[in-house]
């Protein structure tokens, strides 16, 4: 009966998500442009869509020799594998501590977003875990990308604790369906990701303003953390987000994906990766099912339009 009255409200399940629009709408051959974030972070400099800076990309166990002093002219870093996924293998520094011993360099130590000391060999082991697999989408090897730190916007200042806060829209076929802004609490260790308790904030496609908010699945009215009333919200840029996201569509051709985007203080939105599957709790953040949407898209949608006119529709329509 459930699963009767879950259709009824045009929930999207993981089987028809599969089956119905990543299946028939994403071609195999374009996955690497967005599961590999080195390739797409070079697709993206070539569309001139804007991404965090990769400082460094390694490769392989021998690049870790002398990364102390490749790192030294960094004042933060983000470190993460290129093909990982749902944040994990990520850790954000945002400060690097140099001791001094009688005005020599001591040591170097790295503190993490939540204040957590490593040294350099831990962050060696970090990076080897991932160069193993140990973080990637399929288990294989991997790279490791020391990425800049990218700052938030001042929005957020009363809608985050610890880390950045990002966007995530649903594309279909070049059109936002659905979007969500994902806040970092104190018990998601300042991260920006649902399954460890940030909160999944629901967007009105039409003017950005937030319309709901949860964690894990529980309706809230106010931040955890800040006490801030969260439906209050409204994001800046909210036209430059979609037109970004619907970009996307155009530069790696897939029809179904997720993009993550943050606000910057002084760039606006920039690109912070993609994803091919992206996840249903969109879904629980709006209190709105995708499956309407997306049938809209597919029967009534124009063919052929520019970005920007693609965002037109969907701001009008959802």
């Amino acid at each position: 009966m459930i699963f009767k009255e879950l259709e009824e409200l045009g929930i999207l399940g993981i089987n028809n998500r599969v089956g119905r629009y990543i299946l028939r709408h994403n071609k195999r051959e374009y996955y690497p442009l967005v599961d590999d974030k080195v390739l797409t972070a070079k697709r993206a400099a070539a569309w001139g869509i804007a991404m965090p800076e990769n400082y460094l990309v390694i490769e392989n166990y021998g690049s870790l020799k002398n990364l102390h002093l490749k790192i030294n002219d960094y004042d933060s870093f983000v470190i993460k594998p290129a093909n990982g996924s749902q944040g994990n293998g990520i850790i954000v520094i945002k400060e690097i501590v140099r001791e001094y011993v009688e005005g020599k360099p001591e040591r170097i130590l790295f503190r993490r977003s939540n204040d957590k000391l490593m040294d350099i060999e831990e962050v060696k082991h970090h990076i080897s875990g991932i160069l193993s697999g140990l973080y990637s989408l399929s288990g294989q090897s991997d790279t490791a990308i020391i990425q800049a730190k990218i700052d938030k916007h001042p929005i957020f200042d009363n809608y985050s604790f610890g880390g950045i806060p990002d966007i995530r829209v649903i594309v279909f076929e070049g059109y936002p369906v659905m979007s969500m802004v994902r806040l970092p609490t104190k018990s998601s260790d300042g991260r920006a990701n649902l399954h460890q308790g940030a909160i999944g904030a629901g967007l009105n496609l039409s003017n950005g303003w937030v319309n709901n908010a949860v964690i894990r699945n529980q309706v809230i009215e106010t931040h955890p953390d800040t006490g801030h009333q969260i439906l209050g919200l409204k994001l800046p840029f909210w036209t430059e987000i979609l037109e970004l996201a619907a970009r996307c569509y155009d530069m790696v051709g897939l029809g179904y994906l997720g993009a993550d985007i943050v606000l910057t203080p002084d760039q606006g939105p920039i690109l912070l990766e993609l994803n091919a599957r992206p996840g249903l709790a969109i879904q629980i953040a709006n209190l709105a099912g995708l499956v309407p949407r997306l049938e809209k898209i597919r029967k009534d949608a124009p063919k052929d339009l520019l970005s920007s006119q693609r965002v037109e529709f969907s701001m009008k329509h959802f």
